[in-house]
């Protein structure tokens, strides 16, 4: 839900009513992960996906007889090969969706506080007992929450908590906790969704290939910061899509800016006094992904002289370099493409290999990598 906020906080300052369809379960080769919402406005307005348009228009009879009865509901779909008719997923996978009309409560003020990015997690009961179905807490940094779920004094608390943990980790998902606020009682199913400010992707080395990679990464949903040392390249004319503009040697930069275990680095210096003091900091930061660009040749210099100032093979295998992934790319546009392929791979936790013959899957439910993973492109 918290994707299509700021549409939704208009329409809450318009004094719209609505329902909200939520995934909060997936199953196989869902096509959308929890979180992913469809809206339908009682004018019958429509935004957002739950599936990618297998089951849209089945949900959004649902959110019509919510607006209707009022009702917080759960509904799963599947798929069923015995009926060519039937509503379900041609991928195979099984979605469970709650739907919940919006008419006062938390959810306008975690719609406020998603629409300003302002960070926050929704912790909703989308299992347990009927009569606490959709009920909502919202939870702030500071562990401060407002709302409340019912039922024992404790839940609430240890709602929060688990809320806040999400939160820190910028990630949304599901948790189970006791009914009774404990790991003992009864479960309940929390749906946690995180609204987090964007993750920053820090592009060093204002060349050509930078310009391609901005538009990428702007693209995919970072906050761009483009740094480097030298004035007449580091333009707002030559970088027009960058969020940030920065005129600094790399290293220091690094050593000054904020960063988190969702930023990405990637260095496209390929220049020693450059590379060298700048990746000797990176790879001690706990990123998500650090890239350096250079040939082979390149690289094992590099490698060389971090190792001369004292990186351990340890931090050095944090390094993906040559950066991105073997696309054949030679424009920028297409090494850009690399680059980001790799950095989502590396964020879910993809092989990079082509689907086509191979038996892996195509969604991966297991974690994402590690946060550290770096990265290169020739």
């Amino acid at each position: 839900m918290l994707d299509i906020a700021e549409e939704l906080h208009r329409w809450v300052e318009q004094g719209r009513t609505f329902a909200v369809a939520t995934v909060v379960a997936v199953g196989g080769s869902a096509p959308r992960q929890p979180g992913a919402a469809l809206a339908v406005d009682s004018d019958g307005t429509a935004i957002g996906s739950v599936s990618g348009g297998c089951v849209e228009g089945a949900v959004y009879e649902l959110c019509q007889q919510a607006l209707e009865d009022g009702k917080t509901v759960v509904e799963r779909f599947g798929y069923s090969d015995e009926d060519a008719f039937a509503v379900g997923l041609t991928c195979g996978g099984v979605i469970d969706i709650l739907v919940t009309p919006v008419h006062g409560g938390v959810l306008p003020a975690a719609l406020a506080a998603a629409a300003a990015k302002a960070p926050a997690a929704l912790a909703r009961i989308v299992s347990g007992p009927e009569e606490l179905m959709g009920r909502a807490l919202l939870v702030r940094p500071d562990g401060s929450y407002e709302g409340g779920l019912g039922g024992h004094p404790e839940l609430d608390r240890t709602a929060a908590d688990e809320a806040r943990a999400m939160l820190d980790a910028g990630r949304t998902g599901t948790v189970e906790i006791g009914e009774d606020g404990s790991r003992c009682g009864r479960p309940l199913t929390l749906l946690v969704e995180s609204s987090v400010p964007a993750p920053r992707m820090i592009v060093f080395g204002a060349i050509d290939f930078a310009s391609a990679l901005v538009r990428v990464g702007k693209f995919l949903g970072y906050q761009v910061t483009v740094c480097d040392a030298r004035p007449v390249f580091a333009t707002p004319a030559r970088f027009p899509d960058a969020d940030e503009i920065v005129v600094e040697w790399p290293h220091r930069y690094l050593e000054s800016t904020d960063i988190d275990a969702r930023t990405v680095l990637c260095v496209l210096t390929h220049d020693a006094k450059f590379d060298v003091p700048l990746l000797e900091a990176a790879l001690r930061l706990p990123v998500a992904y650090i890239g350096a660009m250079g040939s082979r040749r390149t690289h094992e210099d590099r490698n060389k002289r971090l190792r001369e100032v004292g990186v351990t093979e340890l931090e050095l295998a944090r390094l993906r370099s040559p950066i991105g992934l073997d696309l054949g790319a030679r424009t920028p546009e297409e090494t850009a493409l690399s680059i980001a392929a790799e950095i989502v791979a590396n964020r879910r936790g993809g092989s990079g290999a082509s689907l086509t013959g191979a038996h892996t899957p195509i969604h991966h439910d297991g974690p994402r990598a590690p946060a550290g993973r770096i990265g290169s492109v020739a």
